[in-house]
């Protein structure tokens, strides 16, 4: 698909703006008869991804445009099963949270219809009489109607994950997966001076893998200095390695004067990672104090790596590489060594976890 932007005109414009409306987001009139991206559309757009713990940037990349698809399917729209590619769909994420909230966990409420969720439907079923044979259909979907699951309850997923929270790890083996943000076909954002955002998160990376090899635990970068790889890609390579975390970094893009470190983890309006939220304010913690950066906060949201995951992963971005201080230092050995080896004591403190313990709120 092209990259819809304000002000383009056509089909794929009209397509994204009937969708949008069948979610209840305005579109001015004359916008929709002509199919073109205008101001209501760019704030309709904004709003659906602020909706969804997504980028909102108001532009409709590959990212915003699944999530319309996604958002479109409702609970009952289509028989549900595994197969491969996966089902995806606002339609999955509600029988997660039916499922999770009868106590059969379905994972964390992703949209995805993986192995985990082919497991709870067929122990749901074994449970309720059903023909085990995980197909989410009428008798399946009559039998989840009739218990009336309390979906506003933390879910089995979420409680799960929490405790495993409370169980320390060796980090001597243990597995990391490394993200250098971008590559050699995307350079990511641009400093003032030129400097790519590809070519620090790989040095950082680098720098990350070092510290994380000195404390015995096995560091795996998921790409090489001359790759580029979609975020499904490299969620997938990290789960074949079956990592204990997966630690994504990015370098932020904004004005100038913008500076400060931000960490985020997977999550929505209705659910989160608390092992990712965990890992994310113990990296956030040691950036800003061992490193002096500005405390920009941990947030929530659903992109591809942080979803598609199955450990709990983080994206870090320490810096504003737009801001011409921050940039400077980025591209200091000394201090990409400093980010290394802050980022390589938060991973140590929460694979250990030193007896402190996450939530479900």
């Amino acid at each position: 698909m092209r990259i819809i932007r304000p002000d383009t005109r056509g089909p794929d414009v009209h397509d994204v703006q009937q969708r949008l409306s069948a979610l209840d987001h305005r579109i001015d009139g004359e916008e929709l008869d002509a199919g073109h991206y205008g101001s209501s559309t760019r704030q309709a757009v904004a709003d659906f991804q602020r909706s969804r713990s997504i980028g909102v940037d108001g532009i409709v990349g590959p990212e915003t445009w699944a999530h319309l698809v996604e958002a479109g399917y409702r609970f009952g729209d289509r028989t549900l099963y595994l197969r491969y590619p996966y089902f995806r769909g606002d339609d999955v994420r509600e029988l997660q949270r039916k499922l999770n909230a009868l106590g059969f966990d379905a994972w964390r409420e992703d949209g995805i219809l993986g192995e985990h969720v082919d497991r709870a439907v067929r122990e749901f079923q074994r449970n309720t009489g059903v023909d085990p044979d995980g197909i989410v259909g009428p008798e399946t979907f009559e039998s989840l109607a009739r218990l009336r699951p309390n979906v506003a309850a933390p879910s089995r997923a979420m409680v799960r994950e929490a405790e495993s929270l409370r169980q320390a790890h060796p980090m001597d083996g243990s597995v990391i997966a490394i993200d250098a943000g971008h590559g050699a076909d995307d350079r990511g954002a641009e400093g003032p001076s030129g400097t790519a955002e590809a070519s620090v998160t790989f040095a950082v990376a680098e720098r990350l893998a070092e510290e994380l090899e000195k404390r015995g635990a096995r560091p795996r970068m998921l790409r090489t200095r001359d790759e580029t790889l979609p975020a499904s890609d490299r969620a997938r390579a990290a789960n074949a390695l079956g990592a204990l975390a997966c630690i994504s970094i990015h370098m932020n893009d904004g004005g100038p004067d913008a500076e400060g470190t931000t960490c985020v983890y997977f999550g929505t309006d209705r659910t989160h990672s608390p092992a990712g939220m965990r890992l994310a304010g113990l990296i956030q913690g040691e950036l800003v104090s061992r490193m002096g950066l500005r405390d920009c906060g941990t947030h929530p949201m659903a992109i591809t790596l942080l979803r598609e995951t199955r450990m709990p992963c983080v994206v870090v971005e320490p810096c504003f590489i737009t801001n011409p201080r921050e940039e400077t230092l980025l591209g200091e050995p000394g201090f990409q060594r400093d980010l290394g080896v802050a980022l390589a004591i938060a991973v140590e403190r929460f694979v250990s976890a030193q007896g402190e313990t996450g939530g479900v709120d």
